[in-house]
């Protein structure tokens, strides 16, 4: 049996892969929040059960088991994010912390009952993939708001889910998923989009920018939208 820290180090870890072609040890301690001694404590520890590769001052990347359990977690956590918003009324910027309490310790029944109950759902409202139950899951290739030209316009697909904050403030300017957004300017330097949602036009800053996944309307615009 793995303890619950050492599920969210595989969870952290499975994160991490889906941008990055290397994972350090200083990378996983910074989403952690803990210190990289830790991180090299654990690695050793989830290398020795075979969930892990560890290369010191390399390296760190799941192995098929240890994928396995972490897109497990994910799944649950998911699941209890939409069961959460949409049964429960939890606001989306509460479904993340309330989820990952529990997480750890639904049955599989009680996940197979909750997916059931939400209709077998594949998104979490954010707007990231439910692991399926044989541990697939769909890798959707979005690119960021930020990429996308003046001119152009975009659907929004998924957004961050760890900071509660930044997820009031996308959702006050209605940078949500399925959202239709026009990029009507764009400042140079890294400076601010300038965006239409509906009749309301906002300013948004580069790094927010960044974070906002989407897909172009139409194929057609690629050589034009991009970025």
């Amino acid at each position: 049996m793995l303890t619950s820290a050492a599920e969210d180090y595989l969870k952290a870890l499975y994160k991490l892969q889906e941008r990055h072609a290397v994972v350090t040890t200083n990378a996983i301690a910074e989403r952690m929040e803990v210190s990289a001694a830790s991180v090299t404590g654990m690695m050793k520890k989830l290398a020795d059960m075979g969930l892990v590769q560890h290369v010191r001052y390399q390296s760190i990347s799941l192995t098929d088991a240890g994928r396995k359990i972490a897109l497990e977690i994910i799944r649950h956590h998911r699941l209890l994010e939409v069961y959460l918003a949409e049964a429960m009324g939890y606001s989306w910027d509460q479904v993340d912390a309330e989820a990952e309490r529990l997480e750890h310790v639904i049955s599989e029944e009680f996940e197979d009952r909750i997916d059931a109950l939400m209709g077998y759902p594949t998104l979490d409202p954010h707007g990231s993939p439910i692991p399926r139950k044989d541990g697939t899951i769909d890798r959707p290739d979005h690119e960021r708001l930020v990429n996308i030209q003046p001119g152009c316009t975009a659907v929004v697909r998924r957004v961050p889910d760890r900071d509660p904050n930044l997820l009031r403030y996308l959702g006050n300017l209605g940078l949500k998923p399925e959202t239709k957004v026009d990029v009507l300017k764009k400042e140079p330097f890294d400076g601010p989009l300038l965006i239409r949602i509906g009749e309301t036009e906002h300013h948004v800053g580069h790094q927010v920018a960044s974070s906002v996944w989407v897909d172009r309307q139409r194929e057609t615009e690629r050589s034009v939208c991009g970025g």
